[in-house]
């Protein structure tokens, strides 16, 4: 009987052992490699190379904002181009995403991050397209404002850009809360506290041509109490 303890035993201790040691392989066989890590903002780039470890993927993440030239006061002003480039390692699952809107007096927004899994695989730029101009037959009710006043014009949808919508945006370095409406891609419909351009945070909604009774009153309960937060 004893004998037959001690063989049980043994068995259980072998079991746990294997146990540990397929745990430790498991662990140690997650793939690991170096990414390209740079911020550019305009085109400026960070003046040393950079590189981080990642097992859950390397990310290359561009930003674009683009507002035409304006005239007020018998004055124009200068366009605006902002451009926001990042490369680096996810800390979390890398989650692809790409989507384009334009707003009234023709403000333009692009974002795109691409995801990747070996060495240096995020080290190119590729570029984004930029939209197409062939209208598609949507319109949609369009403004753009920092300001509290958003009044809407009729805009013509081009290329990819076929759902009407509206964002909300808080940006914590102005203070100032954005309101948007326009034509844009299905991918841009529902974002909830999106961090956009580092420091604006965006709520987006999509509607048919004609925007809904629900936004509006919402909008309005949003932008009281985002004055009163700032």
């Amino acid at each position: 009987m004893f004998m037959g303890l001690t063989m049980s035993w043994s068995s259980v201790l072998k079991g746990l052992l294997a146990v540990c040691i397929f745990t430790h392989l498991s662990v140690s066989s997650v793939e690991s490699y170096s990414c390209k890590n740079e911020e550019c903002y305009n085109n400026r780039c960070n003046p040393i190379p950079r590189t981080c470890e990642s097992s859950k993927g390397c990310f290359h993440l561009e930003q674009k904002f683009e507002a035409p030239r304006t005239i007020s006061g018998g004055f124009a002003s200068q366009p605006a181009s902002l451009r926001l480039e990042k490369k680096g390692c996810s800390k979390d699952e890398c989650t692809e995403l790409a989507f384009s809107a334009t707003m009234g007096n023709r403000q333009m927004f692009r974002y795109e991050q691409r995801c990747c899994y070996s060495e240096q695989c995020n080290n190119e730029s590729k570029r984004v397209p930029p939209p197409s101009s062939q209208p598609n037959g949507v319109e949609c009710p369009a403004c753009y404002s920092n300001n509290g006043t958003c009044n809407t014009v009729s805009l013509k949808c081009t290329g990819a850009e076929t759902e009407c919508i509206e964002v909300i945006g808080r940006d914590f370095i102005s203070r100032s809360v954005i309101q948007g409406m326009g034509c844009a891609t299905e991918t841009a419909c529902s974002l909830r506290n999106m961090t956009v351009m580092e420091h604006v945070k965006i709520d987006t909604y999509c509607f048919s041509s004609s925007p809904p009774l629900r936004p509006i009153s919402s909008v309005l309960t949003s932008l009281f109490l985002m004055r009163a937060l700032l």
